[in-house]
């Protein structure tokens, strides 16, 4: 949609405009007819914008300006960690010897990238409690899938062919149900309790012989601790299924408590979220599995081993599952990973669950006064409130939502998890200020305040940004994606 002031960059367009300028042809000129086959060549002009640099340059600077961005303002994104990237990461990424690098080289000649990675593995196996570890998938639902890949291939070669459910509780992430079906599996809901856990009456009647794994978060995606987690692990060993750690919520426990101590037997991590790799708008994402020693037989190759003084690649793994993605990871995101572990050290990280658990505790009491806690005990990392208080006002949560933008700030997660009504999820991270997390909580309880006086200006909000409210329902259904001339 085109807003008032500002054209679209086609709006922007001339005849003849160019935004580069090269140096005169010396090579002989390329015969496109004569050398390329006709199903090859354009038939029709492709119809580019033309523009001056300096207009290319305005007009995109002017577009970032308008998004929303952890580096222009508080982003508290339940489920999410969107804290801040340290610009140290981006300096050490940015060196000739990692960005100039090609996956193709002769391993002989990127020794250090090689050994970047296999450092990486090595803190990974130390902060998860597990024995071996893969840098390859690409994200954390890649993650997921890949070791549930790894869980079938274990069951099928134990000749235990008949597991074939995945257990998942109903505040689980959404993507543990997609990962599981994707992978071959069928999802059982597991329900949560009063105290907003993991019901252990219903996990007993759930688990059986057709078990493969269950996938848990540990705290949960409400923000609570599975305090019973022990008694999980054994019920679910007992049937001879797995226990899978989804990793979202890593940034809550570092240095309090391994994945690997409480019984889980496989874990994904999300590098782009706890160990701050940018991933605003849709990447790039890391997210390595550690797994204990009864699977690492299973886990993609290649590995990195270390022969020696030199770093190969280990492709003698005759029951891994094969290759989950090209090359070897996402080696920027797991470079900044590195840097950002190195930086904190063992200290560090645990400070920063501390801080991000009691940030999201003071967040969550101060709320508590104008809207609804659906669970009272105290969160870890970040935590759920309910709009349904001002639900009956007329102001629905996606209303408090875009209120927000009008205030600056961008929304938190709304209506997830799903077993909880109106859920405003928020996860305010360890990287924000005490004056940060105040301001957000004025705001929010002013918005509580307009909802009882004035609903329409919560109703209709925003009122104050470039773009006002959009109909979201048709831009989901009807989207226009191109632009027509």
């Amino acid at each position: 949609m085109r807003t008032k002031n500002y054209p679209l960059i086609f709006e922007r367009s001339k005849q003849g405009r160019k935004s580069y300028s090269l140096p005169p042809l010396d090579v002989p000129e390329l015969k496109l007819d004569d050398e390329i086959e006709e199903d090859y060549i354009r038939k029709n002009k492709a119809n580019l914008p033309e523009v001056s640099e300096l207009e290319l340059i305005r007009h995109y600077t002017g577009l970032s300006t308008r998004n929303f961005g952890i580096d222009s303002g508080f982003y508290p994104l339940g489920s999410c960690t969107m804290k801040y990237n340290p610009k140290l990461n981006e300096d050490i990424a940015k060196l000739d010897g990692f960005s100039y690098i090609h996956p193709y080289q002769d391993p002989q000649t990127v020794q250090g990238a090689l050994e970047v990675m296999y450092d990486l593995g090595k803190h990974l196996r130390e902060i998860t409690g597990m024995e071996e570890v893969s840098l390859q998938p690409a994200a954390g639902a890649h993650g997921e899938w890949t070791a549930l890949l790894m869980i079938r291939a274990f069951h099928e070669a134990n000749g235990d062919m008949n597991r074939t459910k995945v257990l998942i509780p109903d505040s689980a992430h959404g993507t543990n149900p997609a990962s599981a079906t994707v992978a071959g599996f069928e999802s059982v809901t597991i329900q949560t309790n009063e105290q907003g856990l993991v019901d252990l009456e219903d996990l007993k009647k759930a688990v059986g012989k057709d078990t493969a794994a269950l996938m848990l978060t540990n705290p949960n995606t409400l923000g609570l601790f599975e305090t019973e987690i022990m008694e999980m692990a054994e019920i679910v060993h007992d049937a001879g299924g797995k226990l899978y750690y989804d990793g979202a919520n890593l940034n809550a426990i570092m240095g309090y408590v391994r994945p690997g101590d409480m019984g889980f037997d496989a874990v994904h991590l999300n590098l782009h979220k706890t160990f701050t790799g940018p991933h605003g708008g849709g990447g790039p994402g890391s997210g390595p599995i550690a797994v204990t020693g009864e699977l690492a037989p299973f886990l993609p190759k290649p590995l990195i081993k270390k022969q020696g003084n030199t770093y190969v690649f280990d492709e003698d793994l005759p029951q891994s599952i094969g290759r989950v993605k090209p090359y070897y990871g996402n080696f920027g995101i797991n470079l900044r990973a590195y840097t950002y572990i190195r930086t904190m050290g063992a200290t560090g990280l645990k400070k920063v669950s501390e801080y991000a658990v009691l940030n999201a505790n003071y967040m969550m009491r101060k709320l508590s006064r104008e809207y609804d806690l659906p669970f009272k005990q105290h969160c870890k990392h970040e935590f759920v409130l309910s709009g349904k208080k001002q639900k009956m006002l007329g102001v629905r949560t996606l209303d408090i939502a875009k209120r927000l933008l009008d205030y600056g700030f961008h929304p938190p997660t709304i209506y997830f998890p799903l077993n909880v009504e109106e859920a405003l999820m928020i996860e305010p991270t360890e990287t924000e200020s005490k004056d940060t997390l105040d301001l957000f909580i004025d705001t929010m309880l002013q918005i509580a305040e307009e909802t009882r006086l004035n609903p329409e200006i919560v109703q209709d909000a925003p009122h104050h940004t470039v773009v006002k409210r959009m109909d979201e329902t048709t831009a989901a259904r009807r989207p226009i994606l191109k632009y027509d001339l």
